[in-house]
């Protein structure tokens, strides 16, 4: 079985205002207290993220950096999570990390919208930035729509400091 959890970067302001490459746009400030607090949520859980995979953009590494530092969690950076994805490239992205029971993705909309739509057999499931969802798999296998959806847990719902 493999528990595998998608992090929509938490919140990096607007990107029409920002005047750079956006690779590089970080988190703002309401995007960091989003991190801090899923972490503190994940932190008390039994089960949680004991792996993080994130996209190289700056939004996505903060955001799985912060998260997993509470956790004592390693991050790995993978680069397809920065482009379009589908099952398939999610397994190999879990082969190429090595072995993890519950890893977490840290990336983009639109693609872990559609990613988590196509995983559990539904349509695209909308992930709002800092959302978190879990979804189990009997075997390591990610496959398309053979995934259960355990939670989905967007950023309002996460407990205030």
């Amino acid at each position: 079985m493999i528990a595998l959890h998608l992090l929509r970067h938490a919140h990096a302001g607007d990107p029409a205002r920002w005047h750079g490459d956006d690779d590089v746009r970080p988190l703002s400030g309401k995007g960091r207290a989003q991190c801090e607090q899923l972490a503190r949520l994940l932190a008390r859980v039994d089960e949680a993220p004991d792996l993080f995979i994130t996209s190289p953009r700056t939004r996505a590494l903060e955001t799985a950096e912060i998260v997993a530092s509470a956790l004592k969690a390693e991050v790995v950076v993978d680069r397809r999570l920065a482009g379009p994805l589908d099952a398939g490239i999610v397994t190999d992205i879990l082969l190429a990390a090595g072995p993890a029971e519950r890893p977490c993705i840290v990336g983009h909309d639109p693609d872990f919208s559609e990613l988590l739509g196509e995983l559990v057999g539904a349509g695209e499931i909308t992930m709002r930035k800092g959302a978190l969802a879990r979804v189990d798999f009997a075997t390591r296998d990610v496959a398309a729509g053979l995934g259960t959806l355990r939670y989905l847990i967007p950023p309002e719902l996460l407990p205030e400091p």
